[in-house]
């Protein structure tokens, strides 16, 4: 068994970098990883229901509905099926435990040159109390296609999942990644990103619902001229606990990657909120004319709230067009909250006026107008539990 911190590359350590994490379709591959393993040091692994040391519920598959166009192909198949995996392995023990325990998984097809006008829709819903759900879901979309995926979670209960995109040469895809569930939701999600040549990827992610929710991309790159936006927002309310870990793996030349994410939280004593947002970019030896920056900001809105923000920018070639990174955690800006209020404005809308703005930034980015504004209603109710 090999710890889940261990790398693949161990036969010579001076190579090593955060990309070679050891990937295994199988948790016996894993030990159980302890608070203190790098990788799982934020969360709370007592909370997991299990889902780390294979103490958990019931196994059952998970409830999922995907409704698109007519060129969109669903299927559902066993965890053999050798389509499934291509984007990457499970890089920790909880995705390998998802798919090891996965009683079936689902594959969805965009067909080449597939210029779709309406979103696909992959909906999976919490399975409820006294069981835990497992899936893989592989998203396929052809070259030179055009579509925009929306992969929603919604309702209760405890879930494990591994998400894989296969974008294909020349493709366009537009992915949201919307984790509405209930509050008492425990969700951890493993998603490998595999772009082809000259493919654009917009992945937008959402977390506002959730006890624990824990998403890891991992964008790899297999030919030239990819650009990847990796675009995100959350909102953290007393007792909850959200993690964003991410990695941009650049291997080939001449590649882009954006990436940006903002949250905010409010919380109090008895029930702290937390956010954890870790950005890992990798630039190779032979990624010549890499472009590459990340930022992350958070707002704390109360005391009660913490938010680690945690960018690594890893580079072993000096032959790129740009790179860097920035993240910051802070309270208001007193002068903006000091130019509405001497404006006429009450304090407290002043304070929701920034906060909205604080996220339109990412939000107006969303190509679906329905979602841009229930996500909107999202953060007005939230910061309407401020005042309550």
């Amino acid at each position: 068994m090999v710890n889940s911190n261990e790398f693949s590359a161990r036969k010579n350590p001076n190579q090593v970098t955060k990309g070679d994490l050891f990937g295994s379709f199988d948790v016996a591959d894993f030990d159980i990883p302890k608070g203190r393993d790098e990788v799982w040091r934020f969360i709370s692994l007592r909370n997991l229901r299990g889902l780390h040391n294979g103490e958990f519920a019931e196994a059952v598959a998970q409830d999922v509905k995907v409704t698109g166009p007519d060129e969109v192909r669903t299927e559902t198949v066993a965890p053999t099926d050798e389509r499934l995996g291509r984007a990457g392995k499970p890089t920790d023990r909880v995705a390998a435990q998802a798919w090891t325990s996965m009683p079936e998984a689902q594959i969805v097809t965009i067909e080449p040159e597939a210029q779709l006008s309406e979103p696909t829709i992959v909906t999976i819903t919490g399975r409820g109390d006294g069981v835990t759900s497992f899936g893989a879901t592989s998203i396929e979309v052809g070259h030179h296609a055009e579509a925009t995926v929306v992969l929603k979670y919604e309702g209760s209960g405890t879930h494990a999942d591994n998400v894989e995109f296969v974008i294909g040469d020349g493709a366009h895809v537009t992915v949201i990644v919307d984790a509405d569930w209930n509050n008492d939701a425990v969700h951890l999600s493993h998603q490998a990103i595999k772009m082809g040549r000259d493919a654009t990827l917009r992945h937008n992610s959402a977390i506002f619902g959730g006890e624990i929710v824990r998403i890891v991309p991992r964008v790899t790159f297999s030919a030239p001229g990819a650009d990847v936006e990796l675009l995100g927002v959350y909102f953290a309310d007393s007792g909850q606990y959200f993690e964003n870990r991410m990695l941009v793996d650049h291997s080939v030349p001449n590649c882009r990657s954006r990436v940006l994410y903002k949250g905010a939280l409010q919380g109090d004593k008895k029930a702290e909120s937390r956010t954890c947002w870790v950005g890992d970019v990798l630039i190779r030896a032979d990624a010549q004319g890499t472009d590459t920056y990340e930022t992350n900001n958070n707002l704390i809105l109360t005391d009660g709230a913490r938010a680690d923000a945690i960018p690594n920018l890893e580079i072993e070639t000096g032959e790129i067009t740009g790179a860097g990174h920035a993240a910051t955690v802070g309270r208001f800006d007193d002068l903006e909250l000091f130019y509405l209020m001497s404006r006429g404005i009450p304090e407290a809308e002043a304070r929701r006026l920034i906060i909205r703005g604080f996220f339109n930034e990412v939000i107006n980015r969303i190509p679906v107008e329905s979602l841009r504004e229930e996500l909107e209603n999202r953060v007005s109710d939230e910061l309407a539990k401020i005042n309550a």
